[in-house]
């Protein structure tokens, strides 16, 4: 246990001294000591682990799509405004203006797809997203308007909100060249796609061919997109903050193709052996290719990872249990 002596306490690691008591003790332990403020200075002080706001800068982005936002975003800069720089508001699905800006935090109002592109958008220039709900599920965009002026001086702040989550890159490669790249926040899937009769695709891990599969296509996913397509195709739902890529097949013709989950550093290739006339890569459910017999599609961890600022006001596992109903139990009558 630790402890300090009377008129000290003990704060990050350090033993701070209270100087209107024992001002002369304690000599050998000065350069470890930082003067307690008076409590009225301490009421408007940042509390442990996160500063003040007034030297904060943050870039407002809002939907041009959506009817509400253009309201919302000129009330959520007249609010910030009061208590931060704002360094520009745009309606605007690019994230790239904000990000030259250099922003402590950027403040995306819409929905889980708005942040998503945003998040793509910003390639390897990552800066932690508030997502503010104005779309449907908000599932990603954890706050809602009234909770971001609630919690909005700690969730510029504290940087013990942000949840790193990895991003992949993919490749598609034809002919030994690369013909396509993107960034998927959550998911690339291949779809068989018209005339929807089965394709077959090569999968290998790391250069080690590991199986071929028969079916309607395959997702690769990471933990954030676990809970999107596929959830729906029965694949394993995992913890934003775990290093993996989860493959999962879609409507395999076969009895021992299930869900797999690869460490996140691992170099995914599939190869579209047999493939449909309108089979598609898409990656987040936003950017699409078209695939060709022969094309190999890959899938690798990104660089830079996915900075999603949390709402502190729910729980881990909030949304999972509150949006996506998980482990409800029967209604019985």
């Amino acid at each position: 246990m630790r402890w300090a002596p009377k008129g000290y306490r003990l704060t990050a690691g350090h033993c701070c001294h209270d100087e209107s008591n024992h001002s002369q003790a304690w000599p050998h332990m000065k350069k470890a000591v930082t003067p307690i403020r008076s409590r009225q200075s301490q009421s408007v002080a940042p509390a442990l682990g996160f500063e003040a706001t007034g030297n904060r800068r943050v870039y407002l982005l809002g939907n041009p799509d959506k009817q509400q936002a253009g309201a919302v975003l000129d009330e959520v800069k007249l609010f910030a405004s009061s208590r931060c720089t704002v360094v520009g508001a745009d309606l605007d699905h690019d994230g790239c203006a904000a990000a030259a800006s250099k922003p402590d935090r950027i403040v995306v109002l819409g929905g889980d797809g708005t942040l998503i592109g945003i998040a793509r958008s910003l390639g390897e220039h990552q800066v932690p997203l508030i997502g503010v709900n104005v779309g449907k599920l908000g599932f990603l965009a954890e706050f809602s308007l009234e909770e971001l002026k609630r919690h909005f001086d700690r969730a510029l702040t504290d940087d013990t909100l942000i949840s790193r989550r990895t991003v992949l890159q993919i490749s598609v490669q034809r002919d030994g060249a690369v013909k396509e790249k993107s960034l998927a926040i959550n998911d690339c899937v291949i779809q068989a796609g018209p005339p929807f009769r089965i394709i077959n695709l090569g999968i290998s891990i790391n250069g080690e061919h590991l199986t071929d599969v028969g079916g309607d296509g395959l997702i690769c996913c990471t933990p954030s997109g676990s809970t999107a397509h596929n959830l729906s195709a029965g694949g394993p739902i995992m913890q934003p903050d775990v290093d993996a890529i989860i493959l999962t097949p879609l409507n395999p013709h076969s009895l021992t193709h299930k869900p797999l989950v690869v460490d996140r550093e691992s170099v995914i290739d599939i190869v579209a052996s047999t493939v449909n006339e309108g089979t598609t890569a898409i990656i987040d459910g936003q950017v699409s290719y078209a695939l060709q017999p022969g094309d190999r599609v890959r899938v690798q961890r990104f660089s830079s990872d996915f900075l999603l600022v949390r709402n502190p006001q729910h729980a881990k596992w909030h949304n999972l249990v509150t949006k996506l109903h998980w482990g409800q139990s029967p209604t019985y009558e």
